[in-house]
């Protein structure tokens, strides 16, 4: 019992940190209801439990959240395995949303890392290649936000340095990404 109060309590605590990056989140729904109003699709992608949360968000988006309503153009560049294994076995894992991104990102597009260390190289990479195409760039990070955090347009890193605890953030964080999404 000890460890499921230890848990509890620390998701909890870092739910509660949250409360600091409220102006964060409302800055990032406003971005991405900018981007799809104009014709922009918003991209999403990271590795392992991020890679998840990014289909999870894209999913809401395309679908539905809460309300009916038209699909949105979101897109999870962590979907498709003949690309992924294709541009890893031919180019190296680091470069499996850097070519994603080449080939599919516009500039009037939202492209939002997810990475609960902050440090995700291929994650880093695909963003800054992102800028260099005239993207809006934004990030979920975890822990002081690694490499990543001076990489992107707007960062929002959630204060801990465990990684469930940061993936259970991000999907809260991803959630009312949605929810502010459909309100408009």
């Amino acid at each position: 019992m000890s460890l499921i109060h230890d848990r509890l309590a620390e998701h909890i605590a870092v739910i509660r940190a949250l409360d600091a990056l409220e102006p964060d989140i409302a800055r990032l729904a406003d971005l991405a209801r900018l981007t799809l109003s104009s014709g922009g699709r918003l991209l999403l992608f990271g590795n392992g439990g991020s890679a998840a949360d990014a289909q999870h968000i894209a999913a809401e988006l395309v679908g539905r959240y809460q309300r009916e309503r038209r699909g949105l153009a979101a897109i999870a560049l962590t979907t498709d395995t003949s690309i992924l294994t294709s541009v890893g076995n031919d180019y190296g894992f680091e470069h499996i949303y850097t070519r994603q991104v080449e080939a599919l990102a516009g500039p009037h597009d939202l492209v939002i890392g997810l990475s609960t260390s902050g440090n995700s190289r291929n994650v880093q990479q695909a963003l800054e290649a992102a800028s260099q195409r005239g993207c809006t760039t934004a990030a979920l990070l975890g822990g002081d936000g690694g490499s990543i955090r001076d990489t992107v347009r707007l960062a929002l890193v959630v204060p801990s340095p465990v990684t469930a605890r940061v993936q259970e953030a991000h999907i809260l964080i991803g959630h009312i990404l949605c929810e502010l999404i459909e309100a408009e």
